[in-house]
């Protein structure tokens, strides 16, 4: 039986000057060996293989719609627009396997990838027809094939299907994540558009209240005051007013006092500005 040593590490008590410490103690001991895991390395195979048909295809093409492009532009351009060939059904691939848990979002990366396909080894033989060597055109587009075939096939020992009722079950829970994940730019844009609503309501009440008291505070308008603290503190709320397109100081100010701290000073909010500016 084939054994490895690994390492243990216990606490043992140490006694120094009478002093005693518990203290890491490492001994090396021998376990048995576990059997060697040959489906784990067929399938690192697999990928490895994959990578490198994919790689050597990215190459050949490149090289082959490169030249058949510069004949037209000048190298560089034509080399470079060459690698979109392979690498569109590359990235579908990509697409694809990130979506291997949601078959119907998948199949637009799959339709799309065989079409970029398609172009791209129509494009290689392209090059060997009018190079005048058609057969190496065939042979030069087969390589994209295989290419792509390879990375499916690792893909498929890589995936793992769901039945039925557990893809529902993962698609109703991707759901409700994802309308949470979507209302959260949607609650800041709502924030910040209430926060430019609330500002201009606050400017009108503040002007029409000047005109007609010196103390808008006893205007006798009925509102009560804002509360002393609320859901932000000053520096959240200067930023939010600030991303909400209010620059005026004054306002700021009106508007930290109503929804952060109404006893916010006035330095402090302007400090918070600068740094937000």
């Amino acid at each position: 039986m084939k054994t490895r040593k690994i390492e243990r590490t216990r606490l043992v008590p140490h006694t120094v000057d009478g002093e005693t410490e518990l203290v890491l103690d490492r001994e090396l001991v021998e376990v048995p060996a576990p059997p060697r895991d040959w489906d784990h390395m067929v399938r690192v195979a697999v990928t490895v293989g994959a990578c490198i048909l994919v790689t050597a295809s990215l190459a050949w093409t490149t090289a082959s719609i490169g030249d058949l492009l510069a004949a037209v532009t000048i190298s560089v351009v034509a080399y470079a627009a060459a690698v979109a060939f392979d690498a569109s059904w590359i990235m579908c691939m990509g697409v694809e396997w990130l979506l291997r848990y949601d078959p119907e979002r998948a199949k637009a990366a799959k339709k799309a990838g065989r079409w970029a396909l398609a172009v791209s080894m129509g494009a290689v033989f392209a090059h060997g027809y009018v190079s005048g060597d058609w057969i190496t055109g065939i042979v030069g587009a087969v390589v994209s094939a295989l290419a792509k075939g390879g990375w499916s096939m690792a893909m498929r020992v890589h995936a793992r299907p769901l039945d039925d009722r557990t893809q529902q079950w993962v698609a109703k829970r991707r759901a409700a994540v994802d309308g949470q994940l979507a209302m959260i730019p949607i609650r800041r844009e709502l924030q910040r558009g209430q926060a430019v609503v609330d500002a201009e309501q606050r400017s009108l009440t503040t002007d029409s209240g000047s005109a007609g008291s010196t103390d808008p505070d006893q205007s006798g308008s009925g509102n009560p005051p804002p509360p002393p603290t609320g859901p932000m503190t000053v520096k959240d709320a200067v930023r939010t007013a600030k991303d909400s397109g209010i620059t005026d100081p004054d306002a700021v100010l009106r508007y930290v006092h109503q929804v952060a701290d109404a006893n916010a000073k006035p330095e402090t909010v302007a400090r918070y500005l600068r740094l937000a500016g």
